[in-house]
């Protein structure tokens, strides 16, 4: 069975990206279809989510204590793709785990932080 690549990027103000991914196990068989429409529902408007609050590395543009007015908290869903590679997850979520996850945090709410408080404090 193939992994799941979960594709993702940063975007600031003036259009600048930073692309990041994360492979996830797919021990039970999930679709791509039904993982994209979990993560689709889960996630704000325009597929906006805080990477921080569901364990995935964040992609930002900026350094702590460096962010300019063009910087703000939010990471963008770009796509789900089958993928040979071999898992990458940090914390070796499967997909199905990884949806649970993110289905929690929506339910708690996305704590959008301000990036230029490099001494914040994160749930």
């Amino acid at each position: 069975m193939s992994n799941v690549k979960f594709s993702y990027f940063y975007r600031d103000a003036g259009n600048y990206k930073k692309w990041a991914d994360v492979v996830f196990s797919n021990r039970d068989g999930v679709t791509l279809e039904s993982v994209a429409r979990s993560l689709k529902a889960a996630f704000l408007q325009d597929g906006l989510f805080i990477a921080d609050q569901i364990r995935i590395p964040e992609a930002f543009l900026f350094d702590p204590g460096d962010a300019t007015s063009d910087d703000h908290c939010f990471h963008e869903f770009n796509s789900v793709e089958m993928s040979p590679d071999d898992a990458t997850d940090l914390h070796t979520r499967s997909i199905t785990q990884f949806i649970a996850e993110v289905n929690r945090e929506a339910m708690r709410g996305w704590a959008a932080f301000d990036p230029h408080d490099f001494l914040r404090q994160r749930t």
